[in-house]
């Protein structure tokens, strides 16, 4: 009884809005990683894309992103949060049917954008996120989603491997996008539960988007005028690093397969051990950051980050599968580290706009990122230098370290949490 009294007073953060997102989470997680082994593959060769249509894709994606995430964080914070996450939740779903039936890559690029445009929900998600959480169960609320993704997200490959074995590459694809469909909006039903966290929030109209535009970039510029300036340094890193994954994310598949020799069958292999990775080690991770701070675990994230992408550049079957495992364990100690630090430092009425105007700036870096990367890759065959996009992500890990270690400082005293308010507004 002892240990289950313990499990009790340990996870009973795990409730109201905290939980129904989890719920829909475990959901969509279900399918969210089914298309990602053999994506670049399905727009290269099933729908006969040109060689930059991958980061075409990836450049307008985050771009779209970037378009709504402005509105997305002051609307968060002006008019509430549910109404946001409900109903675009409803307009991903949607999208992926682009994805499903396309007879072109063309199509798959508006369905990029589409669903990136019903992104404008992010900052909502993440600021409800961060609002149902008390502050000394930061660190492992943050792990529990990650423990969460690694978890539903593992069958998502395999399930892929099997589909591409019986029905081929395209057919696969797009049995998986129509699987998508459905669990989305299985999961934007179920958060029709969720309760609102912003009190006063006025009712929200469709025509605040536009007109709201002009004022919530003024606010979200001038919301770094009320932020410590660790939260400024952090939102830097956060950019650095997200500008040189997508150098080289946008085109692993196709350097594993045509530079390192991995075939397609084994691909989606190596997805594998990477989520697993994120399933054991989250909640100790999460621990870590609660117990010794943020600052040490975001230093080893950025670390064991390098690593990994030198072992990929360089590696084989059995070394991409080690370097899958680096990845994950580097981002469960930057994503904790983050997500943490962050709500230490910002009050609750500037967590949507901060979330915004990281979001703006992150989608752009990462849109360019991409059309970077897979023009650098194009080009580095060219030169024999393949190897181009992981070289230039690892040189920007040491302006990365000098500005964890020298510039961002954790506060003396975290910032709280909100109480919840009842709903407002049309759902």
């Amino acid at each position: 009884m002892g240990f289950i009294n313990v499990l009790k007073r340990e996870f009973s953060f795990i409730s109201g809005n905290y939980r129904t997102l989890l719920i829909s989470w475990i959901i969509m997680d279900i399918g969210m990683e089914m298309p990602n082994p053999n994506f670049q593959k399905y727009v290269a060769d099933a729908l006969n894309g040109p060689q930059l249509a991958l980061g075409v894709i990836g450049l307008a994606n985050f771009l779209a992103m970037a378009i709504v995430a402005f509105p997305g964080g002051y609307l968060a914070d002006k008019y509430g949060r549910r109404w946001l996450i409900t109903t675009m939740t409803f307009g991903m779903a949607l999208s992926w049917l682009f994805f499903a039936l396309a007879p072109t890559w063309h199509f798959v690029l508006l369905g990029s954008i589409i669903s990136s445009l019903c992104l404008i929900y992010q900052p909502a998600l993440f600021a409800m996120f961060q609002d149902s959480l008390p502050p000394e169960r930061r660190g492992i609320g943050s792990s529990i989603i990650q423990l969460v993704h690694g978890t539903f997200n593992t069958p998502g490959p395999i399930i892929a491997g099997i589909l591409l074995l019986h029905l081929g590459l395209e057919w696969s694809m797009r049995a998986i996008y129509l699987i998508m469909t459905t669990l989305y909006l299985i999961a934007a039903i179920w958060r029709l539960r969720l309760k609102e966290t912003v009190a006063n929030g006025e009712p929200i109209r469709a025509r605040y988007f536009i007109s709201s535009y002009p004022k919530a970039v003024k606010e979200s510029l001038n919301v770094w005028k009320n932020v410590p300036r660790s939260m400024f340094w952090l939102f830097i890193v956060q950019i650095l690093v997200m500008f040189g994954m997508a150098l080289t994310q946008v085109i692993n598949q196709i350097y594993a397969i045509d530079v390192l020799g991995i075939t397609l069958e084994q691909w989606w292999l190596v997805y594998i051990p990477l989520l697993l990775t994120m399933i054991i080690a989250s909640l100790p991770i999460g621990k870590m950051v609660d117990k010794i701070g943020r600052k040490i675990p975001l230093i080893l994230g950025v670390f064991v980050l390098g690593v990994a992408i030198s072992v990929f550049a360089t590696g084989n079957f059995v070394t991409i599968i080690v370097s899958m495992i680096l990845f994950g364990v580097a981002n469960l100690l930057a994503m904790s580290a983050v997500m943490a630090l962050s709500t230490d430092l910002v009050e609750p009425a500037n967590r949507g706009k901060v979330v915004g105007f990281r979001n703006f700036v992150g989608y752009i870096a990462m849109g360019i990122g991409m059309f970077l990367g897979n023009y650098l890759f194009v080009e580095g065959i060219e030169i024999n230098i393949p190897q181009l996009p992981f070289y230039v992500a690892l040189g920007l890990l040491v302006p990365t370290f000098i500005i964890i270690l020298f510039l961002i400082h954790e506060p003396k005293k975290p910032l709280g949490s909100v109480q919840l308010h009842k709903n407002r507004g049309p759902s």
